[in-house]
């Protein structure tokens, strides 16, 4: 693991927990320090856990979500139309959660969500913010109704205990030329990660999990994954989301 974050120093700010910064350290190979890296640094201080480089400064927040989680905005979201269900009580996997801004629209409308990070920098920064939207009244219940599990979905979802209804595969977009187009998330945590080049491997783990419906995250014109062609398909400005049917 010491390679892949070779380039991550792991600082404790003032306030910041030692102990999770000095495990995270530990499980990884990256370097503690009470200095900021010269690449990319996992800052734990009083205010939770960000991620610092370039620049630039990325932490998770929920809160940028709640417009787009009220009664009214959510049933207009896509994934959310696309993912209605009669099932009261609905099980949702995101085999490829990042950050989780799609899992909690699942989590919004009814579903309880598992997520699944591999990357032990975006896991970090994920369970940051739910620990945080779990102390916000607005945020609180739907933040109960997701657990993330740090970990490769391929291998994980060979043993999940109970049936989804829905799986949602979102592997990384590959990467925009023009450094300018990108977000701040986007620009460090593409340092981060790199475009899913297991695209078989994820679909079929995610087919054997036998849900009643895979729902994949494309850009609009981007190549299907794994070569799959989708039962349907659902288009929007600049993504589209192919489903695949697997019970009636």
């Amino acid at each position: 693991m010491s390679n892949q974050y070779s380039n991550i120093t792991v600082c404790v700010g003032k306030g910041g927990q030692r102990d999770m910064a000095e495990a995270f350290a530990r499980r990884t190979g990256a370097v503690i320090s009470d200095e900021m890296g010269e690449e990319l640094t996992l800052l734990f201080d009083s205010t939770g856990v960000s991620l610092n480089g370039y620049g630039l400064t990325f932490r998770g927040d929920f809160e940028q979500m709640l417009h787009r989680l009220t009664d009214g905005r959510l049933q207009h979201e896509m994934l959310v139309h696309i993912a209605k269900t009669k099932n009261p009580s609905p099980r949702a996997v995101d085999a490829t959660a990042g950050m989780g801004e799609d899992s909690i629209l699942f989590a919004a409308a009814g579903y309880d969500v598992t997520m699944y990070e591999q990357n032990a920098v975006i896991a970090a920064l994920l369970k940051d913010a739910l620990r945080r939207a779990k102390r916000k009244p607005q945020l609180k219940e739907i933040a109960q109704r997701m657990h993330l599990i740090e970990g490769n979905s391929i291998e994980l979802m060979k043993n999940l205990p109970f049936e989804p209804d829905v799986i949602y595969l979102d592997p990384m977009f590959p990467a925009r030329q023009k450094s300018s187009l990108v977000n701040k998330k986007l620009q460090l945590i593409q340092k981060l990660e790199h475009p899913c080049v297991e695209e078989s491997d994820l679909l079929n783990s995610a087919i054997q999990a036998n849900p009643q419906l895979i729902i994949i995250k494309r850009p609009l014109k981007g190549a299907l994954l794994a070569d799959r062609e989708p039962d349907y398909t659902v288009k929007g400005k600049a993504i589209r989301y192919d489903c695949i049917k697997l019970k009636k």
